[in-house]
């Protein structure tokens, strides 16, 4: 959620932040927050324009997580899940996504001084988190053994609820933390001096922690739980202020003009009484009559938003259990919503089991040319197939037509730089896939040969094709195969090219840095790899934005997120690939794009290593046949 201009107004107001040493604590943070804000204080931001770069953003975490170590705090991440089964933040995410939309556009039309002139946290959408992000930032927590946990919906109720039952603070970027009752505070990420831990022995994060208390207390001493009706009178993610202009008319706020002028207004005003149904009843007033019930219902649906959850999620913390209605209401199988809680399924999965519906991920991309996203539509239509379970053989259907037809989801995805909604057909199962009789409940149960089968026929691979590769690799492999023989317009040459160079350049990375006692780093690979790096530090003369290239490199990125999300749903009939293992950089791949098309021997840049050599030829041979 989000309080329209409250996190500057209690900025400018310095008082309400307090100092604080954080330390021997526990912490329940807002993973949401944290990896926005990780990915853009990290290396990688220095150009996201160019699709990611996930090794330099895992490193990032990991030195976060290091810090909090250091001093002696244990830190539990919740992460939001999917819309919820009342959807109430669907218009409020269609205008994110436009304002996505407007950004991509400005940042593929402007020049190389783009990325660094971009303001750090600020303009909502000013900056574009890559496709990968979120998923490269689970795969960070769960590497590093930060217990995590994926709410079913939004979070923040949740973070409320676990911060109060362990008495701790709350870590966000959220300006809804200032609305929650938090007993242990609410440390805003932007305080949160977590590069500067202080104290070798008794070390200590410096920190500031709003303070309620105080907050309440200067503008009259508004009561505890009037905070929740000054949010929703002020509008949220949920609420729309403009539903309440009438009383902003009708009561006397100060004269001066402004924003912030309106929010201490509106505080002074709640301040003179003492419950909220009594506030309720006043703003009511100003209401005309045949609409008071129901203004009445959305401010309490939004003031209830303000209550701390009460599912326990120690219980998930301890032995993994997690009790939620609203999946249960849903018919969520009990397997996949486990997996989900544990972050092994995508917020995309439960949109379209329960919605019908999802929102796809705004990427810096040729606006002319069809989303980059059609690429992989045919990859969705068998994730939706299994969720929404489309009978073998069912013919074409329009969301009009007959429940005996394959069902449909709607997409919200661009239409050149407009945001347009789609509805997309689920594919149907081969008739052969659990002889024609297959529910998402038992999924689970279906024979491990049967998941792969279906993966790999959806990707259009033999798995003869991939066993010459490292198990880590089959995925991506897979996937390029697909998106060479899908993309639209075709992959250039040069273009699979630098794509496979990137792919062979972690490879290299992995065996000289994390030795395999089964892969052997020889001489040969550390020399070649040192070469390597003394082409990367090398000042590339021409720094322009192909933006023809990031478009192919997009189309690349979402056939493997949704090869990825498909593997997941199958239960990882292939390895999941790391992506913090320099599986793609934006940078590194669009550098060697621009160095194949005027110097076609870069081809050998590794050269020096026989293993890297025909880990390329195979590869390239592999993927053009």
């Amino acid at each position: 959620m989000g309080v329209p201009g409250l996190s500057g107004f209690v900025e400018k107001r310095g008082a309400f932040l307090v100092e604080r040493r954080v330390r021997d604590t526990k912490l329940v943070i807002d993973g949401s927050s944290l990896c926005y804000q990780l990915y853009f204080s990290s290396a990688a931001a220095d150009d996201f324009r160019r699709g990611g770069d996930y090794a330099s953003f895992s490193s990032c975490a990991r030195s976060f997580f290091a810090a909090l170590r250091a001093c002696r705090v244990s830190p539990c991440v919740l992460l939001d899940g999917g819309r919820g089964p009342a959807d109430r933040k669907r218009r409020e995410l269609a205008r994110r996504a436009r304002q996505r939309l407007e950004t991509a556009r400005e940042l593929g039309r402007a020049g190389n001084g783009a990325a660094a002139d971009r303001k750090r946290w600020g303009g909502g959408g000013a900056l574009l988190l890559p496709l990968l992000a979120r998923d490269a930032f689970v795969q960070a927590l769960r590497a590093l053994g930060v217990p995590f946990v994926q709410c079913f919906a939004e979070a923040d109720r949740e973070l409320a609820g676990l911060a109060n039952r362990w008495g701790c603070p709350v870590l966000s970027l959220d300006s809804d933390f200032y609305v929650f009752e938090v007993a242990g505070g609410y440390l805003p990420l932007s305080h949160f001096q977590w590069r500067g831990v202080r104290g070798e022995e008794g070390g200590y994060v410096p920190a500031r922690c709003f303070c309620a208390e105080s907050f309440r207390g200067h503008f009259g001493h508004v009561g505890r739980g009037l905070l929740p009706l000054f949010a929703a009178l002020n509008g949220n993610d949920y609420v729309d202020a403009a539903a309440f202009e009438a009383f902003f008319g009708g009561v006397r706020l100060p004269a001066k003009r402004g924003k912030e002028s309106r929010l201490q207004g509106l505080l002074r005003w709640l301040s003179q009484f003492a419950e909220p149904a009594e506030a309720v009843d006043n703003v009511l007033k100003h209401v005309k009559k045949h609409l008071r019930e129901e203004m009445r219902e959305l401010l309490h649906a939004a003031m209830e938003d303000y209550a701390p959850s009460d599912v326990n999620l120690e219980d998930f913390f301890r032995d993994g259990r997690y009790e939620c209605e609203d999946a249960k209401k849903a018919g969520v199988p009990a397997w996949v919503h486990d997996a989900f809680t544990r972050g092994e399924l995508s917020p995309l999965v439960i949109d379209v089991f329960i919605l019908r519906s999802t929102f796809l991920h705004v990427q810096v991309e040729n606006m002319r040319r069809p989303s980059a996203h059609s690429t992989a539509l045919p990859i969705r239509q068998v994730i939706y197939g299994l969720l929404l379970g489309a009978p073998p053989g069912a013919q074409a259907a329009s969301p009009t037509k007959e429940s005996n037809k394959p069902p449909v989801v709607c997409e919200f995805d661009r239409l050149q730089s407009t945001l347009k909604k789609t509805y997309i057909q689920a594919a149907s199962l081969p008739a052969d896939f659990c002889d024609g009789h297959f529910s998402l409940d038992k999924l689970i149960e279906v024979p491990m040969s049967c998941r792969r089968m279906l993966l790999l026929e959806t990707l259009g691979v033999k798995m003869s094709s991939l066993e010459p590769f490292p198990s880590h690799l089959q995925l991506p492999v897979a996937v390029t195969c697909y998106w060479i023989r899908h993309s639209e317009p075709k992959v250039k040459l040069h273009q699979l090219k630098a794509l496979l160079l990137m792919i062979v350049s972690g490879e290299l990375h992995r065996i000289t840095n994390d030795p395999d006692p089964t892969d052997l780093c020889t001489e040969d690979d550390r020399i070649a790899h040192n070469v390597f790096l003394e082409w990367k530090e090398k000042k590339l003369q021409n720094k322009d934005f192909d933006l023809d290239a990031a478009h192919g490199f997009c189309q690349w990125q979402c056939c493997l997120k949704m090869g990825l999300y498909l593997n997941q749903l199958l239960c990882t009939p292939l390895p999941e690939p790391d992506l913090s293992s320099r599986l793609y950089s934006g940078t590194l791949v669009h550098r060697l794009h621009q160095e194949l098309k005027s110097t076609p021997s870069l081809e050998n840049l590794f050269g020096l290593s026989p293993k890297m050599t025909q880990l390329y030829q195979v590869l390239l041979n592999m993927v053009e046949s």
